[in-house]
C-alpha cells in the first residue's frame, strides 16, 4: 500500500453538480463588550 491516500475521486469531482447554498451563521461569537458584561455581572 502507498503512504498517500487515493485522491483520484476528488480530482475528478464535478463541481457543477453542486447546488449553490447560502450560509447563515447561527452561532455567532460574543463581542468583547458582551464578555466583559458577563464577567462583571
Amino acid at each position: 500500500m502507498s503512504d498517500k491516500p487515493d485522491i483520484s475521486e476528488v480530482t475528478n469531482f464535478d463541481r457543477t453538480k453542486l447546488k449553490k447554498t447560502e450560509t447563515d451563521e447561527k452561532n455567532t461569537l460574543p463581542t468583547k463588550e458582551v464578555i466583559e458584561q458577563e464577567k462583571s455581572g
